[in-house]
């Protein structure tokens, strides 16, 4: 049972954390903090959350559990605003997609990295964001990654497992630059694949043409492209190196196909082809 909930940031993430352990009856009050009141009383109407407050250090301060659920590129200031008022029993965990990133920010805040502080990334999420798109059932069944640190207290890392199981979800431990490696290539290089062929297409003058006769595939594989601009920002930053070097390797494969389609290699297309489908078909469930 968690006794008072903080969660930082309440919107898909967030928002859908908080339904879910509500939902569960593993928590007895869950504050929700942030900068914008409106956004924060919508959480409150929409039961997400029992109360808000804008200020973080005092929302944070008795909490029995925190939970950063920002964009990655605010994790600095949210940690410098509750360093100092955080309670010393409290657990503090976060959402991050690149961890290394958080990692780093909770070490430079803090001065060095409590031992209450486990590094966390859900596997879970959709194109929509908002405190309007969180739904209890976000986690059920999905992965949540905890990278913890050499030092990290196992309490925490015990309480934040059962936090995440009790939401629905399955937990796994990784190793912090093998979680920054995995995902660049399963999450967030697709992302940047969406991305790229969206703003390509639309930047076309066939456009409207294009997009009217977009098929089932077409909006399948750019689902993704309507995901929050300003997250997906911040990891490309956070995890540069890792997008980086899952970019070039796959800038050389299109290389390769785009080679056999000039020579008109139907052999080579074939085998390309081919050997996707079969990976595909056996390793995606």
């Amino acid at each position: 049972m968690i006794g008072r909930l903080c969660v930082i940031g309440v919107g898909l993430i967030g928002g859908s954390l908080a339904l879910a352990l509500r939902r569960a009856g593993v928590v007895e009050e869950v504050v929700g903090a942030g900068r914008d009141d409106n956004h924060l009383g919508t959480a409150v109407a929409l039961g997400l959350i029992d109360r808000f407050d804008t200020n973080l250090a005092r929302a944070a301060a008795n909490a029995d559990m925190v939970v950063l659920a920002v964009p990655l590129g605010a994790m600095y200031s949210v940690c410098n605003a509750i360093r100092q008022d955080l309670n010393p029993d409290a657990v503090l965990t976060d959402v991050g997609s690149a961890k290394q990133a958080v990692v780093d920010v909770v070490r430079t805040t803090f001065g060095k990295l409590p031992a209450c502080f486990v590094p966390g990334h859900p596997i879970a999420g959709t194109e929509r964001s908002g405190v309007e798109a969180a739904f209890a059932d976000l986690y059920r069944g999905r992965r949540v990654i905890l990278t913890p640190q050499p030092y990290t207290s196992r309490m925490a890392i015990r309480a934040v497992k059962a936090m995440w199981e009790d939401a629905g979800a399955l937990v796994e431990e990784m190793d912090i630059g093998h979680h920054d490696r995995i995902l660049a290539a399963t999450s967030h290089l697709p992302h940047m694949l969406a991305f790229a062929l969206v703003d390509s297409l639309a930047r076309l003058d066939e456009r409207a043409e294009i997009f009217r006769y977009a098929a089932g595939g077409f909006r399948d594989f750019t689902r993704i492209a309507s995901s929050d601009p300003v997250m997906w920002r911040d990891i490309c930053l956070a995890n540069s190196e890792a997008i980086l070097d899952m970019m070039r390797r796959y800038s050389y494969d299109l290389d390769l196909i785009a080679d056999a389609i000039a020579k008109r290699d139907g052999e080579q297309l074939l085998r390309v082809f081919k050997r996707a489908k079969q990976s595909r078909d056996r390793l995606v469930v």
